[in-house]
């Protein structure tokens, strides 16, 4: 049982970031009465960042459901249930990373509530370390939609397989079109990632000193949550499609990627001396044969949202323009095995990953790309090109010469 120590907490839980937390303390299996430390957790909530308390709470949940599963107690737990539950998230299939924010999670509620952390204890870090020797820990890299694809030479080469360029061309010239081509091309551009995207709004535009560019204020970031702040570069390209888009949407301030809503209308068939309104449809499909032609030809009506999309759409959109640049025929180096197996690696990612990759293969130093990509370390972008410092290095320049 867990019980509020001060009645004042729930009032003020009841608003912003305390729905996240509270109902899920107060009703973790344990072993007797755990107090809640008000200040304490009112601190850490306002602290953190959104994402870090959806993770905190969806981690927590699977924790205790697992305690309750093989009657365990959530809180206080010890060492053995820690290090058997992360053995059992190994074989269910998570990976040493997730596992470590799993273990991470499991000592912040243990901190918060006042209780002895049992991540500590020898048993826990020995059973992630063999886990760890036992999976590896490399991390699937989600696939790069760099600009001309995988090419060398970015300036001279021309383009081929997956590449940014086609995906951008297959895009239409209606408003989901319009969207999509905004969407894609500053993203690209930006490296933003999948949250910071999408809440980028009109706003955030601010002229620069090429008339045709602008520049894209980036107030807050994952490495940057004290909103310090970052400002990208927008080209050309990305301003006349944001343009575009923002025309096609009537969108003048606010977000500035929504959701586009498309209704198709069937054509609508005509009867002599009879309203429309009063021809019922299996009256339509009995008359189909008869009717000369439809007194309502078929339309497409489109609409918009008015807040910005979900961060999770992201990975999703990225995969929809890719297979119509396919269908299309814009991607001809691709067979169809080809793209089902990229499509499975294709993320909210990819843009992040194809910048970070063109810009180590146009030369830049891992300082610029840190600047660019608003890196806090080396380890991502060291990793992101990983294969590409292995044909670009002193091996695969010297395997090329020898030929």
């Amino acid at each position: 049982m867990i019980y509020e120590e001060t009645p004042s907490f729930k009032k003020t839980a009841q608003g912003g970031a305390g729905l996240l937390l509270l109902p899920l303390v107060t009703t973790l299996r344990t072993a007797e009465r755990v107090g809640i430390d008000a200040p304490l957790l009112e601190a850490f909530q306002a602290a953190a960042s959104r994402h870090t308390l959806l993770a905190l709470r969806s981690d927590l949940t699977a924790f205790d459901l697992w305690c309750r599963e093989h009657r365990r107690i959530t809180l206080p737990a010890n060492a053995q249930d820690v290090a058997d539950y992360l053995k059992y998230r190994a074989g269910q299939g998570a990976k040493p990373a997730s596992l470590a924010r799993y273990k991470a999670s499991i000592a912040r509620l243990h901190q918060l509530l006042g209780q002895v952390d049992p991540t500590t204890a020898p048993l826990v870090k020995l059973t992630l370390a063999a886990i760890r020797r036992d999976k590896g820990v490399a991390q699937r890299q989600a696939a790069p939609l760099r600009f001309k694809g995988p090419v060398s030479d970015i300036e001279r080469d021309p383009a081929r397989g997956l590449n940014l360029r086609a995906l951008l061309e297959s895009c239409g010239a209606d408003p989901m079109g319009l969207r999509d081509r905004a969407l894609l091309s500053l993203a690209y551009d930006t490296g933003l990632r999948a949250s910071e995207l999408v809440a980028v709004t009109l706003e955030d535009i601010m002229p620069a000193t090429d008339p045709d560019a602008r520049l894209l204020t980036i107030a807050r970031s994952k490495g940057d949550s004290e909103g310090e702040g970052a400002t990208a570069f927008l080209s050309p390209r990305t301003v006349r499609a944001v343009d575009a888009w923002a025309a096609a949407a009537s969108i003048v301030t606010g977000p500035l990627f929504r959701r586009v809503i498309v209704r198709h209308y069937k054509a609508r068939a005509r009867v002599p001396g009879r309203d429309l309104s009063t021809i019922s449809g299996w009256e339509i499909w009995d008359l189909r044969k008869t009717l000369p032609k439809p007194a309502v030809p078929a339309r497409t009506e489109y609409s918009f949202g008015d807040t910005a999309l979900h961060p999770g759409s992201i990975g999703p959109i990225w995969r929809a323009i890719i297979r119509r640049a396919f269908d299309q025929g814009a991607l001809p180096d691709l067979t169809k095995d080809d793209l089902e197996h990229l499509l499975k690696r294709v993320s909210g990612h990819s843009t992040r990953v194809g910048l970070n990759q063109d810009l180590f293969a146009s030369g830049e130093d891992l300082a610029g790309i840190m600047d660019a990509l608003r890196w806090k370390s080396p380890r991502m972008p060291l990793t992101y090109n990983r294969n590409l410092a292995a044909e670009h290095g002193a091996a695969g320049r010297l395997m090329k010469k020898l030929g």
